[in-house]
């Protein structure tokens, strides 16, 4: 693995989904599929597939990303929003886009100030537009 410090980039948004399936075998192999997809965009920097070590229907994804902008783009391909939308709408309805506000392993940490503006908690999408906004501090 290669050390924290000497990662570039070092992600800044991950995706986090729950999946429950009666059949994760089925819902493994079609997740494994939109992982090669979206693996193919930039600012694409990872993937992880993990299955609940004490219920075995209970399957998680998280995707890190170099910036929400990055998810996105992807997110609006064509092909991503026949195949991988639907797929990622089955998951769990719960919050599910993050900013990375640390990195850490067995090198050291690398602690990121975010990128959520100053407002964000008061101003609701379409409300503002400016050039800049000043991130909030972490």
């Amino acid at each position: 693995m290669v050390p924290v410090f000497d990662r570039e980039p070092i992600p800044g948004f991950i995706t986090a989904l729950r999946f429950r399936s009666i059949q994760p075998a089925t819902l493994l192999a079609e997740l494994r599929t939109a992982v090669d997809l979206l693996s193919s965009f930039d600012g694409f920097v990872d993937a992880r597939l993990a299955r609940a070590v004490d219920d075995s229907e209970l399957i998680a994804l998280t995707l890190n990303w170099t910036t929400v902008g990055a998810y996105r783009r992807a997110l609006s391909s064509y092909d991503v929003k026949v195949s991988v939308v639907p797929l990622l709408s089955r998951a769990m309805d719960e919050p599910t886009a993050f900013e990375v506000l640390q990195v850490s392993d067995s090198e050291g940490s690398v602690t990121a100030s975010g990128t959520l503006a100053a407002d964000a908690g008061t101003v609701s999408l379409g409300e503002a537009a400016a050039e800049r906004v000043t991130p909030e501090p972490s």
